[in-house]
């Protein structure tokens, strides 16, 4: 039996990582901020999106492949950062650069991963890119970017939708701390998860492994007030300049729901804006990404990167019709490493791809500059 006659949708891995991931856990991955409202936006919006069909086009064999940033890669997809991701699956940082090493895609290492960049750098290949939660102290910041480009991330990305920690109150109540310590309570629950609990005991209970690197603090705190707060500011334009002075690479921000500031973006030297709103964890109030992605594309020629809410190749296709050049997914690909290990995130690849092909002969396009000609 196939993985794809099992698992055909990135729902069913959804559903299985449930089942195989402790209560705590799994709050803590799923869950947004508030009633989670901006979440089900995200998701209600991108329903909203329909596709013009077309017939009559021939044998079909589409071209998946994208240039972003002067590279060429297989889809028009990559892995986003996610903090911790070694508490969803133990070694999921390395797993997920591994998978995109060999599938031609980026992945991006959180500044709040488990693992240190000279520890998952490596087994990106060419593919990885650093994403910065900007550190308060001018000197941490410039050994941060001088670690990860040492360690073989090419791309930066700067996120500035959280200048203050959010609630997120089902992982508050899911009783998470930073590190993560295993009460009587939580431990019950690991215990009913034995694939978990093997590999936990094999890598360790995760830990902010760079953040605790420039600081003492040694007790757990909340998970919304973790040491990465304790270090980062909330960043503002001469901020960006800084950065934009000392890094040598491609400068994305991420966090962009805005066409004001995306228009300003440019002028500063910004190499691409993701336009994205945390998939709904920062702030419930927010209108869904797909709602105001057309409005910055009106506002810029950067390039742009979608995420927030994409549950399949069909949200990919509605994404690039809509002004997007690129798409990235965060907690899909931890669906799939929850579900089946390592496997389970090429699976969640394969999915999207297949579902891109079957979705892009329904519209007539053969590659990805066609699809815009699909939109209503």
């Amino acid at each position: 039996m196939s993985l794809h006659t099992k698992y055909p949708a990135i729902g069913d891995l959804k559903a299985r990582a449930r089942k195989r991931i402790p209560h705590f856990v799994w709050e803590y991955l799923d869950s947004a901020t508030g009633t989670e409202a901006t979440q089900k936006r995200n998701r209600s919006s991108l329903d909203q999106v329909l596709l013009k069909p077309s017939i009559l086009h021939g044998e079909f064999d589409p071209d998946l492949r994208t240039t972003f940033l002067g590279r060429e890669y297989s889809l028009p997809i990559g892995i986003a950062p996610v903090g911790m991701s070694g508490l969803v699956w133990p070694g999921a940082e390395q797993m997920l650069a591994r998978t995109a090493a060999k599938e031609g895609i980026p992945y991006t290492l959180s500044t709040v991963a488990s693992q240190l960049p000279e520890d998952v750098g490596p087994h990106a290949g060419d593919q990885g890119w650093f994403q910065l939660y900007p550190p308060r102290d001018p000197e941490i910041r410039k050994d941060i970017l001088n670690r990860a480009k040492n360690s073989g991330f090419h791309t930066l990305v700067l996120t500035v939708d959280v200048p203050v920690a959010s609630r997120r109150e089902r992982q508050t109540r899911g009783g998470m701390t930073n590190p993560p310590k295993l009460t009587p309570r939580l431990a019950m629950q690991a215990a009913q998860c034995p694939a978990w609990l093997n590999g936990i005991r094999k890598t360790g209970m995760p830990r902010l492994r760079l953040m605790e690197s420039y600081s003492n603090i040694k007790t757990a705190l909340p998970s919304t007030q973790h040491i990465g707060y304790l270090l980062r500011t909330s960043p503002d334009w001469d901020y960006l300049k800084w950065l934009r002075d000392h890094w040598d690479g491609p400068l994305i921000v991420k966090g962009v729901g805005n066409p004001d500031d995306a228009a300003r973006l440019a002028d500063e030297g910004v190499d691409a804006i993701w336009v994205s709103n945390h998939a709904g964890r920062q702030f419930d109030g927010a209108p869904a990404t797909i709602d105001v992605l057309p409005g910055i594309r009106a506002a810029t020629t950067l390039p742009l990167i979608f995420d927030s809410g994409i549950e399949g190749g069909l949200d990919v296709l509605r994404a690039l019709a809509l002004g997007a050049d690129f798409v990235m997914l965060g907690r899909a690909f931890h669906y799939g490493l929850a579900a089946l290990g390592e496997p389970g995130a090429a699976h969640v690849l394969d999915i999207l791809r297949q579902d891109i092909i079957s979705n892009m002969g329904q519209i007539g396009a053969r590659n990805l500059a066609e699809i815009h000609r699909a939109r209503l």
